[in-house]
């Protein structure tokens, strides 16, 4: 179980990359972009297939950011997972939570591996 004090700090991040992002408003890709951003955080939206989001210039990965990100919101299938935190880690982000059934067990494990904190089966759109 994860304490309430270590997703408050987690969701204390600065600037925010959304993988999985979306131009489709009903999906989660979408919704959890648009709520980082009306709690007025600095969010990129990542998505290979996409340029643009919400008006937003949208990235095709972590690497390709115009400036480092605090946190990473992976909003992908789990078996997508494992290239997300392989790019993190590329990016020297070491902060990423798992959007309930992006997570996977190799992604997981590959955080833990290399001390990067991951957050899994809660929503961010329960916090704050």
């Amino acid at each position: 179980m994860v304490s309430k004090e270590r997703l408050d700090d987690f969701v204390g991040g600065q600037r925010w990359a959304v993988v999985g992002a979306s131009n489709d408003r009903s999906k989660f890709g979408n919704i959890t972009f648009r709520e980082l951003r009306s709690r007025g955080e600095q969010v990129y939206p990542v998505n290979p297939r996409l340029t643009e989001i919400e008006g937003q210039a949208c990235y095709p990965s972590l690497t390709a950011l115009p400036e480092p990100v605090d946190r990473v919101l992976g909003v992908v299938p789990p078996k997508q997972g494992e290239s997300v935190v392989r790019d993190a880690a590329e990016a020297g982000i070491n902060h990423v939570w798992f959007q309930p059934g992006a997570e996977s067990d190799a992604a997981l494990a590959f955080c833990e591996a290399r001390g990067m904190e991951a957050i899994s089966g809660h929503c961010i759109l329960q916090t704050k």
